[in-house]
């Protein structure tokens, strides 16, 4: 029995940020240093963004000034404020159930022959912000999903936990042949951005995003020539160093996060070992890691694009050409990192690419611990 990811789709908030721009009013706050000025316009410069979307509308100094006082920035001059974590998480609740139901109803929408009468599992995902009853509750509300739809919400895990979500899904259609998974990732990550002389804090700024992601998981049998994502396996691996080096804590301004600069270099030391569990039942694959040659023995990689440095190091262990990373590149260009759900953009993006028949994907997703969540994939339709 084969479980696939069908009617993989993803959406964004209409506000758009351009890199430029952002980087010049973040330079420009009081009571950045020098040094913090240089740092500003260096992790702005070399992050490979081009532009990211995000949920305030404040944000936006092109359009016209809101009706009500400012929460996150003041337009008339370019000050950003510093709502508390109550402000912020009020916006998060609002938001994202908006971009969740959004989300959700697009997958199924894109997914023959399954309507909201089939779906048997709710798994929603978010690290950004929390509310009760959840966007699970919410999700199957607003579709009008079956009254006894079985929830599950994976909350605070960081930018890995699509992963876990999806393999939660297919064991979940393992267990059950008739199951219909709706899996949401929804995160609202500039909601916790900050004016800050803190380096990490600056990096943060630089990289994070607001995006949703939304796919079907089912072994129901697709429609002739459908395309879709046959779910081969996972794996999980936990580096035996970085624990204090990526973290998600929550503030009294907003969540806080710890991403130091010694990211990039223990995922390019470690990722080649975590792949040897989702290589193991499959000798071709096996020989292919020992030797090197993992880019030759699978054609499409879909990386988490956590930020630049860390996909040049991943390139670099495992010998990737740029057209494979290519992917992962161009969403973290016109995206930026929305944490959990950018790995389902990525994903859908080489749906959308030429893609073969047949051919095979990895994707790989980063978060604390720090955790490399890996899964094997084959291109089908």
């Amino acid at each position: 029995m084969s479980v696939a990811i069908r009617g993989l789709s993803v959406s964004v908030p209409p506000t758009v940020l351009m890199q430029e721009e952002v980087a010049s009013v973040f330079a420009a706050q009081p009571g950045l240093t020098r040094l913090g000025q240089r740092l500003v316009s260096t992790a702005f410069g070399v992050s490979g963004i081009e532009r990211r979307h995000t949920v305030l509308e404040e944000l936006d100094w092109h359009g016209p000034d809101p009706a009500e006082p400012p929460v996150f920035a003041d337009r008339s001059s370019g000050e950003l404020l510093l709502p508390g974590t109550r402000e912020r998480n009020e916006i998060y609740a609002v938001q994202a159930a908006r971009l969740y139901v959004q989300a959700a109803r697009a997958a199924l929408e894109a997914t023959p022959g399954i309507e909201a009468a089939d779906v048997t599992h709710v798994i929603t995902v978010s690290c950004t912000g929390f509310y009760a009853p959840g966007p699970d509750f919410g999700v199957a509300r607003d579709l009008g999903l079956p009254a006894g739809v079985q929830r599950y919400h994976l909350g605070f895990m960081g930018c890995y936990a699509a992963m876990p979500a999806l393999r939660l899904a297919k064991q979940c259609c393992e267990a059950d042949p008739d199951a219909v998974v709706l899996v949401v990732s929804v995160e609202l990550c500039t909601l916790h951005l900050r004016t800050s002389n803190d380096p990490d804090t600056i990096v943060a700024t630089s990289l994070f995003a607001d995006g949703a992601g939304a796919a079907v998981v089912t072994a129901r049998a697709p429609e002739d020539g459908e395309r879709h994502l046959e779910l081969d396996r996972f794996a999980t691996r936990i580096t035996p160093e970085g624990e204090a080096d990526m973290a998600w804590r929550i503030g009294d301004h907003g969540f806080e996060m710890t991403l130091s600069n010694a990211v990039p270099t223990i995922i390019g030391e470690h990722v080649v070992g975590a792949l040897e569990p989702l290589f193991a039942q499959e000798q071709p694959l096996r020989d292919a890691l020992e030797s090197g040659t993992s880019a030759r023995a699978v054609e499409h990689w879909a990386v988490h694009p956590g930020g630049r440095s860390i996909l040049d190091r991943v390139q670099s262990a495992l010998a990737l050409t740029e057209e494979q990373l290519g992917p992962a590149r161009a969403v973290l260009r016109d995206y930026g990192n929305m944490s959990s759900a950018t790995v389902l953009f990525v994903l859908r993006h080489l749906l959308d690419s030429a893609a073969a028949e047949g051919e095979r994907v990895v994707a790989m997703a980063f978060g604390p611990g720090l955790t490399v969540e890996s899964a094997l994939l084959t291109v089908r339709g």
